[in-house]
């Protein structure tokens, strides 16, 4: 009896998991295979279009709307969407068509890439443009550019033995390292910067540009760590000689604000004058001084990466942008400009400024240099320079119409029309 009841009991339980391995079957078949089934996306995942580019005909449209022999827009919209002249993009295209980047090339399927004149649409290669023309348009004032200056300015603003105008720009940086966030934070600029020195002529021509000073740092320590006076101090600089007020220098300078140091290098404008000398040599002084804060304003509305916030990650590749920028900003300014069109004397200009070839060779010992550098700080000499062009700027304001007449006659009619 105890046996026929076990033996009933084993074929039940068997029964029993027959039935749930069915079941269990059942399930999976209705589920389907794990295998085949479309992996599960995360939550708030897209899926990636996919878009068909049609390389060739986009190729072929670009062409005819902008390079054709007549183009569908004409040369005012081609100057508006690339920021130059198309006789200067291509110039710039073949400059770069050496390198790999911007050389047409075939995929696996055998279909050509893109041209170069459709990657230079898209973007501008910084290391090819940098080697190719980094020697021309960010090179120091020759002989002959520093002649050219110096009469330019003596023409234009009243300064002779004015090489330019100096100043300093803030370029914000987004991703900067945290451990440096002490180093480039200033209290009026309320974001990290890192410093922009430049100088810059009258037609906008941007001569010396040093980038990579701490944002938490002013211009004179800018000015310290500069390579602005390296070859000055080397006695490879260029000589220059001026005659201002019936007295002879032999020292270029430029115009700064009031935070630069009282060298006979630099030209500032007294803060607070209270003779008409001293008005009208501060209205002329800053009249003449927004040279730089034109072709700041001008470099940063052409180029829109170097006016946001960076987000680049290191500092040579922010350099790397900038001087890219300042190269094709240079370019512009000699295919356009009135000025930059002609890099040579002109007999016509009359100028008491004479320029003479550098000096090439090695450089001098180290007593010479002391000499120079002491000669470059000498607080006497600026006095006497500062005085002397109050002095011409007073004479050159009387015998013709000038910057603080202008000034004067505006702002007595504001005053007028004020009172009215």
């Amino acid at each position: 009896m105890s046996s026929s009841s076990s033996s009933y009991e084993d074929e039940r339980r068997a029964e029993e998991f027959s039935n749930l391995v069915q079941q269990f079957n059942q399930i999976v078949q209705d589920i389907g295979d794990p295998e085949e089934q479309p992996r599960r996306r995360r939550r708030g995942a897209r899926k990636k279009a996919f878009i068909r580019q049609d390389r060739e005909a986009s190729a072929v449209r670009l062409h005819a709307d902008y390079f054709d022999e007549n183009p569908v827009y004409p040369d005012t919209i081609f100057r508006c969407r690339f920021r130059m002249r198309r006789a200067l993009f291509l110039r710039i295209v073949n400059a770069v068509a050496a390198d790999p980047y911007f050389q047409q090339r075939t995929d696996a399927l055998g279909r050509p890439g893109f041209h170069a004149i459709a990657k230079m649409h898209c973007r501008y290669s910084v290391e090819p443009l940098f080697n190719s023309s980094a020697q021309e348009y960010l090179r120091r004032p020759t002989s002959a550019d520093c002649q050219q200056l110096l009469a330019m300015h003596e023409t234009k603003h009243g300064f002779p033995g004015m090489l330019g105008c100096l100043d300093c720009m803030h370029w914000a940086w987004k991703n900067y390292p945290t451990a440096w966030q002490g180093a480039y934070t200033r209290g009026d600029q309320g974001e990290l910067t890192i410093i922009l020195e430049a100088v810059a002529s009258q037609d906008l021509w941007i001569w010396h540009a040093f980038l990579g000073t701490p944002g938490s740092n002013n211009d004179i320590n800018v000015l310290n760590n500069s390579t602005l006076f390296n070859d000055r101090l080397q006695g490879m600089g260029v000589p220059v000689t001026y005659q201002v007020n019936n007295a002879y220098y032999t020292s270029e300078y430029y115009l700064t604000d009031g935070i630069y140091p009282n060298w006979p290098v630099f030209v500032k404008s007294p803060t607070h004058p209270t003779d008409p000398k001293g008005k009208r040599f501060k209205v002329m002084q800053e009249a003449a001084r927004k040279d730089i804060e034109r072709a700041f304003g001008v470099l940063q509305a052409r180029w829109a990466i170097v006016k946001g916030p960076s987000r680049l990650w290191s500092k040579e590749a922010m350099s790397d942008i900038m001087f890219t920028c300042i190269i094709l900003h240079n370019m512009i300014i000699e295919d356009e400009g009135e000025q930059a069109t002609q890099r040579k004397d002109d007999a016509d200009e009359a100028s008491s400024s004479a320029a003479s070839q550098p000096h090439v060779g090695a450089p001098s010992d180290f007593r010479a240099s002391v000499a120079r550098q002491a000669s470059m700080r000498d607080a006497e000499m600026h006095a006497c320079l500062t005085l002397d062009l109050k002095e011409h700027i007073c004479w050159i304001s009387a015998t013709s119409i000038s910057y603080y007449d202008i000034f004067v006659t505006a702002t007595q009619n504001d005053i007028n029309t004020s009172k009215n």
